[in-house]
């Protein structure tokens, strides 16, 4: 933590967007970059995150601070990659993998994640492969080209948000559904999704403190990066 530097959080309006100001001085990435912010409601999320500060400043509490510099300092650069890498956890995407038909937990899974995936497959106008068991099989690489297009058609913060996501949940499907949801508690029902397994195993098994913590973390996590994502969409 450092000492609390400035007394005054404003925001201004630059080319490209806005800015938060700390005593008049613009906010810049770790990379050096000023930190331009591609809508106003971003700006004012950030800002509060800096009025929110005490006497020292605590990292730890500027996640959207964090991830706007990721979204100019790394995702702006190289959107491709950026893409591609999304790209391969449609691959081998969480609602796709599903238990042997004969496990009590595939009728679990299709109950929960086949509407899901339905959805997001016409509303992208593809068709996924299921898998039941654990060997891989190739998507459609018509499917990938439309999730391609897609994803370099976001806007870097906004790609930066669903990269956020769809690592969390390991899940292309769920990053973008929840980008997408029209409902206020869709996000958080889709992370619930995304964690079926996770469930499954610890209502079989019993609960652990250490995990649910963790998950719980992640959960923020994912919520957090889904706020991002559509605050910087506007």
């Amino acid at each position: 933590m450092i000492r609390r530097f400035y007394k005054e959080v404003t925001l201004a309006q630059v080319a490209g967007g806005y800015q938060v100001m700390l005593d008049a001085r613009g906010v810049k990435t770790v990379g050096g970059a000023p930190q331009v912010l591609p809508t106003l409601a971003l700006a004012q999320a950030l800002a509060a995150e800096w009025r929110g500060q005490g006497e020292t400043i605590d990292p730890a509490s500027l996640p959207l601070r964090d991830m706007a510099d990721y979204a100019i300092d790394v995702v702006s650069h190289d959107p491709e990659g950026a893409a591609e890498g999304l790209l391969g956890y449609a691959e081998t995407d969480t609602l796709c993998y599903r238990a042997d038909p004969d496990e009590p937990l595939h009728a679990r899974q299709q109950a929960v994640w086949e509407p899901l995936l339905a959805a997001f497959e016409a509303a992208h106008g593809i068709a996924l492969v299921r898998v039941s068991g654990v060997l891989h099989r190739p998507q459609p690489p018509e499917a990938l080209a439309v999730l391609r297009a897609r994803l370099l058609g976001l806007d870097p913060f906004v790609l930066a948000g669903v990269e956020a996501m769809t690592r969390l949940a390991a899940s292309l499907v769920t990053g973008l559904a929840a980008l997408d949801a029209a409902q206020e508690g869709e996000p958080l029902a889709l992370w619930q999704a995304a964690c079926l397994e996770e469930e499954w195993q610890a209502d079989l098994w019993g609960r652990d403190w250490e995990a649910e913590e963790r998950r719980e973390k992640r959960e923020a996590d994912f919520l957090r990066a889904c706020a991002f994502a559509r605050l910087a969409r506007g």
